[in-house]
């Protein structure tokens, strides 16, 4: 079933009744070429690009609960490709060219705005940084523009620009970031990987891993048993829980990201906009709200809810940033379990174990490199070699010294 206009109308017209499921409900086969553990954004879009553009067949998309009940539904929605780091810069400026034409290679409405990120800085120092990364971004042919105050006083007024404080001296935009539908992105790419014949099953929690002779030959579920060819591990914050039953430790912690969002509001926020003096960013949905988060909470958790001390803190760094936040009521919110790689990258790469494969260590930056992160990682999963943009991210770079620290915080989870 194609979508378009016509068909809306179509529709419309004849009482709604040709709509069908966006995919198949099937029954788990006994064995599958190729295994993914986790029905998020990163491993339907890993099965969707193996399967599109690599051309395998008989694969598997195992979610233990719904698809896209995990972090793919529960972040602010905000995709760019503003980092510093050659291991960095470009995978995301791959996944940024990725999200611009994912709509109309998916054939599905995942609601991509392109309507630009803006870092504010605050000190003469951090503008020189903020010059750098500019300057990083262009060299891999990205865009990045520095923003005076003034410059800025006319895109967001309602700033607090003369914070004793936090005074805000400009800033770094790119104009091609943005936002886009968590949701719509996972079921885009679901059901454009079940038009291709993968079977996305629900329901169906992996329980073990069975692996004979240094090579894994299947997996444990909670629907049985289901044998595999080739398995890869997309889990986000449950990655240590997965991976111990290969008998794997992973340099990662799991802590809890809280997002909010406010009543609907007319046209407010521009853009998305980061504070540089805290943690604290904001942009605004297509229903009015102010979606906004900040910092992971101080503690280890796979619970999907955050503490009081975060919230607090949180809107704390809005008032600071637009006291005018402080008039408008606060709708809900919710958390998502980060997997926080020890220098704040992600992992990419096959393990010791023949056959096992891991996606892991997104940190803050799991939503905006879904696809390049599913196109990485089929890659790897279809060739056995990393992607061009991904050679950073060997699960062995901590031994090795090639950490890729884009904040410069160290082995610190909780300052990335």
């Amino acid at each position: 079933m194609k979508f378009s206009g016509l068909r809306v109308i179509k529709e419309a017209l004849t009482g709604h009744k040709g709509w069908k499921p966006l995919w198949r409900d099937p029954a788990p086969k006994s064995h599958y070429d190729f295994v993914i553990i986790g029905g998020g954004g990163h491993g339907l879009a890993t099965a969707y690009y193996l399967a599109k553009v690599f051309g395998k067949a008989n694969i598997a998309v195992l979610e233990k609960g719904w698809l896209g009940s995990g972090n793919i539904g529960r972040n602010t929605t905000i995709i760019r490709s503003n980092y510093l780091l050659p291991g960095n810069q470009p995978f995301y400026e791959f996944s940024m060219k990725l999200w611009e034409n994912l709509e109309q290679e998916t054939n599905f409405n995942s609601m991509v705005s392109q309507r630009s990120i803006i870092n504010l800085f605050h000190t003469d120092g951090q503008r020189d940084a903020y010059r750098r990364r500019g300057n990083a971004m262009k060299f891999s042919g990205a865009d990045a523009e520095l923003l005076s105050q003034e410059d800025l006083r006319q895109l967001a007024p309602f700033l607090n620009f003369d914070n004793a404080r936090f005074p805000i001296k400009g800033g770094l935009r790119q104009l091609r970031a943005g936002t886009a539908r968590h949701d719509g992105v996972a079921w885009g790419y679901a059901r454009g990987a079940d038009m291709r014949g993968v079977d996305l099953i629900q329901n169906c929690e992996v329980t073990g891993m069975k692996i004979e002779g240094g090579k894994i030959i299947g997996v444990e579920t909670t629907r049985g048993y289901i044998g595999a060819g080739k398995v890869g591990v997309a889990v986000a914050g449950s990655s240590s829980r997965v991976m111990s039953m290969a008998g794997k430790r992973l340099p990662i912690e799991s802590h809890v990201l809280q997002a909010f969002v406010s009543e609907g509001l007319k046209p407010t926020i521009p853009g998305v906009i980061t504070f540089g003096a805290g943690h604290f960013y904001v942009s605004q949905s297509d229903k009015g709200g102010l979606v906004f988060g900040g910092d992971i909470d101080g503690y280890n958790s796979y619970a999907q809810r955050g503490n009081l001390p975060v919230v607090e803190d949180v809107l704390e760094g809005g008032m600071a940033l637009m006291p005018m936040i402080g008039r408008a009521r606060l709708l809900r919110s919710w958390g998502g379990v980060m997997d926080m790689s020890m220098d704040g990258s992600p992992i990419i790469d096959r393990t010791d174990v023949d056959g096992l494969y891991f996606n892991g260590g997104w940190c803050y930056g799991g939503f905006k490199a879904t696809p390049a992160s599913g196109y990485a990682f089929a890659h790897l999963l279809a060739t056995d070699t990393p992607h061009e943009t991904a050679t950073a991210y060997r699960m062995d770079r901590f031994a090795r010294g090639y950490v890729v620290d884009e904040k410069g915080v160290g082995a610190q989870p909780n300052l990335h």
